[in-house]
């Protein structure tokens, strides 16, 4: 219990001071792990408690980002949004993966180091755009569509990477499904997703209002969650795939803002902060020196690829350079969708010890850099709007 109490103040006033500078509280609970852990104090190391909270973690953040994706929004921008996020997956996995290879780094693990740069944390970028008041605008209603898509896009990679090669790099040998009956199940997997969220979920959830327990809708909800992550590890699908898609169902039902409401509490005392920790502790600094080229690199890489992708997809669509710019600062920001991915890989031996600290190095920077780019085109936008309005 002393860890657990360690964990909470610090990632408390962490989050705290990392907001009061401007900055994602992500971050500061990010540093609490390696501040705290083998990377510098050593007071807190990885054990079967952190182990398993930080996996209850994991599911409850993916369940949240499935039941705050507003798929309506897809409706509105569609084409945009997909060509937004194709562009802004496909950047950066191929040019990050050239990258890893010209270090010598075997071709699954380029690859999916790609995939980890994939990712986009949209949580970050809302803050700044509800902040400036243009959430609402044209640009803001894509970046959201867009995310939607790339977190889709991103998961469903990681699901067929960590099927396919998950753990072929471990000592220990396990049984696996053979290649055509896993992809039968995940198939049948996602159809069962289908009709639940069309039909079974919603009459669940409707049935869960009439039981007299106090917080039956959030019990259930949680049930429904943990049913599909079950779903998916049978299946050879990543725990992710299945509290995504969990939330997704729950978030096309009444209870959507009631649920998020009793949910977001569980997840964000607990269970999220001692996942982000946990990452942390992963991390040391041994060979950041001997990998500062790498870091370098890989970060440019990291912040470009996303910029160009963005406004390219959305110029395509007649968006102005200004606005386009918006949409792809938008896109740079990692954060906890490429943390939780990088953890995962590490985790199924996709990613090794030698650069995984280099790697969580990175989504740190893009983190931190992303909201001040933002902030840059969005005002760079405003004024352009503003000499335009002058003129006419």
């Amino acid at each position: 219990m002393a860890t657990l109490a360690i964990i909470l103040i610090s990632t408390l006033l962490a989050g705290h001071f990392s907001k009061r500078v401007g900055l994602p509280a992500v971050i500061g609970q990010l540093l609490v792990g390696i501040i705290l852990g083998p990377a510098l104090l050593g007071i807190l190391h990885e054990d079967s408690f952190i182990h398993t909270f930080s996996e209850i973690g994991v599911v409850l953040l993916m369940f949240i980002a499935g039941l705050e994706s507003d798929l309506a929004l897809l409706k509105r921008y569609l084409k945009p949004s997909v060509v937004v996020a194709v562009l802004g997956v496909v950047l950066p996995v191929g040019t990050i993966t050239v990258l890893c290879r010209l270090f010598e780094i075997n071709a699954l693990e380029s690859l999916f180091i790609g995939v980890i740069f994939a990712a986009t944390s949209v949580s970050i970028s809302v803050e700044v755009l509800r902040e400036l008041n243009v959430l609402e605008s044209k640009e803001g209603t894509i970046i959201l569509g867009a995310a939607v898509v790339d977190d889709l896009l991103a998961v469903i990679i990681l699901s067929v990477l960590t099927s396919l090669f998950g753990n072929q790099l471990a000592t220990s040998s396990s049984s696996h499904l053979s290649l055509g009956i896993s992809f039968a199940l995940q198939f049948a997997f996602f159809i069962v997703v289908y009709f639940s969220v069309k039909w079974l979920v919603p009459g669940i959830m409707h049935l869960s209002q009439r039981l007299l327990v106090p917080y039956s809708n959030a019990i259930v909800s949680l049930t429904i969650c943990f049913l599909f992550v079950w779903l998916a590890e049978a299946v050879d699908l990543s725990t992710v795939v299945g509290a995504f898609f969990a939330g997704i169902a729950i978030s096309q039902t009444p209870y959507k803002a009631e649920i998020n409401r009793h949910i977001e509490p569980i997840g964000y005392t607990v269970f999220i902060p001692v996942f982000f920790v946990s990452i942390g502790l992963s991390m040391t600094f041994n060979d950041l020196n001997r990998h500062l080229v790498f870091i370098i690199l890989l970060t440019i890489l990291a912040v470009v690829t996303k910029l160009i992708g963005g406004s390219l997809g959305a110029r395509r669509f007649g968006v102005s350079k200004a606005g386009a710019k918006t949409i792809g600062a938008a896109m740079v920001s990692r954060g906890e969708m490429a943390l939780i991915i990088a953890q995962i890989g590490y985790a199924a031996k996709l990613i090794s010890e030698t650069y995984y600290s280099a790697i969580i190095f990175v989504i740190i920077l893009t983190t931190i850099v992303a909201p001040l780019i933002l902030k840059s085109a969005i005002k760079k936008q405003q004024s352009v709007a503003l000499i335009d309005s002058q003129k006419g």
